[in-house]
């Protein structure tokens, strides 16, 4: 809570401000040359104590004053009072109990239970809310608390009650859906660079092209963070499916070359997904800002008849890396063919002879800029996709695939497509997954029973091609040139 989100103000805040003015005569507001730890503590005794609209807001307005004011050291002394205090009555939790138990069918017994056992606490977070700024502040503390759990677990009430009230705060109801383009104003088009978390946007320039015609941006909003995205999804209107995120970031070739390519465009690629506020961690916008933007580029665009992610892999090279490690051998043989494994021993600069699957493939991808040259990127293609596809497929019962950005996107319903070579051959593409990015298709068809499915039991729905990969190596010719082609391509931009 060490800065709170800087936001225009919206008609609510002007409002709960004017009542806030109004109320302070009503309020009984501690003396300000009080030590402010002590005085924090007494104005939230006051608000929760309090009954009054107008004094509530004035209090309220005060008290969060008071907290960032604070030191940081404070700030936690107050942070742990409220997570240990607040607590409910114990005698009147137990009362309820005992009646919900004499009488559970009776609807008013288990509403006394549900209020009883309702930590005050909670009461006081929703009137700290009522203050001008209160939501912006309240996001600004979790933010700061989800920094501190893991030396303080005490506060995990805390943060349990402000995520419980942010979920129904930031509910999709309340949720606005905004295209951003190059009319936007400045102070929110520079929160998209800073908030970029996916493909660092280098500057106004670099923006720019992203807001091009043959591109869209779209970000949810709320009245209370009214100059403040949420969330926001970048996309690329493309012909077919996109395989490589370096071709969607570079420079346009002007406006009537964008603007040609919008109007041949038969697919969106959402490229890049970006959650804006640390302390929202946890409430889920996502899956209805993907389903909304789709509903929203269909309408505007009716030529478009392919949605599909371009994503990346963040896991996937920690993960192979374990599994090349401790499976050995096994691991290696597993994802060579017999007509490969000379090919990659060969780049690898071992004898063919040798017995180590597993110790050729860790020698090649930890070679330097392997994916330069034409030899290791021919080699590797497909002993690498093949472990991509096991990775983003394999399930331990029914807990689903490991990788965050496939159990989002499968729980929305889309289906794992296609898996690309050298999608992304940035510096953190290579590092988080040698270079791997995958394509999610949703397939508005099929969304629903997709979820369903992966919802019950983790089960991956998949497209023939990435069965075909890790069942038989896929066509020899095809898959050789296009490695090749990507060697060469990258070959000659590092010389």
């Amino acid at each position: 809570m060490t800065e709170q989100i800087s936001t225009p103000r919206s008609w609510i805040e002007r409002l709960w401000s004017s009542i806030a003015d109004r109320g302070r005569p009503y309020a009984a507001v501690p003396a300000e040359a009080m030590p402010g730890l002590e005085r924090a503590a007494l104005l939230a005794q006051a608000l929760l104590a309090g009954h009054g609209e107008a004094s509530g807001a004035a209090l309220a307005r005060e008290l969060l004053a008071v907290l960032l004011r604070l030191t940081p050291e404070d700030r936690l002394r107050f942070e742990r009072d409220l997570a240990t205090g607040f607590l409910p009555d114990p005698d009147l939790l137990r009362q309820a109990a005992e009646a919900y138990l004499a009488d559970p069918h009776d609807p008013a017994t288990a509403a006394r239970l549900a209020q009883a056992a309702e930590p005050p606490r909670q009461e006081l977070l929703r009137r700290m809310n009522m203050s001008p700024g209160g939501t912006a502040a309240l996001v600004a503390m979790r933010k700061e608390l989800l920094g501190r759990l893991r030396d303080n677990p005490e506060l995990k009430a805390l943060d349990s009650d402000l995520h419980h009230l942010f979920a129904s705060w930031f509910n999709r109801g309340f949720l606005e859906l905004r295209r951003i383009d190059w009319q936007t104003p400045a102070a929110v088009l520079e929160k998209l660079i800073a908030y970029e978390a996916v493909h660092e946007i280098q500057g106004w320039e670099d923006l720019r092209r992203r807001l091009a015609p043959d591109r869209r941006c779209f970000g949810f909003f709320h009245p209370a963070l009214p100059g403040e995205p949420l969330i926001f999804v970048q996309v690329a209107l493309t012909e077919g499916l996109a395989a490589a995120v370096q071709p969607l970031l570079a420079p346009d070739g002007g406006e009537d070359a964008t603007r040609a390519r919008e109007a041949r465009a038969d697919t969106a690629i959402f490229y890049s997904i970006s959650n804006c506020q640390d302390g929202l961690r946890g409430v889920s916008f996502g899956n209805f800002l993907i389903k909304q933007v789709v509903e929203e580029l269909r309408a505007e665009l009716p030529g478009l008849v392919r949605f599909s992610t371009l994503s990346p892999v963040p896991g996937f090279r920690r993960w192979l890396d374990k599994w090349l490690a401790e499976e050995k051998d096994e691991a290696g043989s597993d994802l060579l063919r017999a007509d490969k494994r000379g090919a990659v021993f060969q780049a690898a600069g071992m004898p063919e002879d040798a017995d180590d699957d597993s110790v050729a493939l860790r020698a090649l991808l930890h070679s330097d800029s392997w994916h330069t040259n034409p030899a290791s990127v021919v080699a590797l293609l497909q002993p690498v996709l093949r472990a991509c596809a096991t990775f983003l497929t394999q399930k331990s019962g029914t807990r689903p695939p490991a990788d965050p950005v496939a159990r989002f996107h499968l729980g929305n319903g889309a289906r794992l497509e296609r898996v690309n070579w050298l999608g992304n051959v940035s510096a953190r593409g290579m590092r988080e997954s040698y270079g791997v990015m995958v394509n999610y298709l949703y397939d508005l068809t099929s969304i629903e029973a997709n979820h369903e499915v992966f919802a019950r039991n983790g089960t991956v729905v998949r497209s023939p091609a990435v069965d075909a990969l890790m069942a038989v190596p896929p066509a020899e010719p095809q898959a050789e040139r296009t490695a090749r082609r990507f060697g060469r391509l990258y070959g000659a931009r590092n010389e």
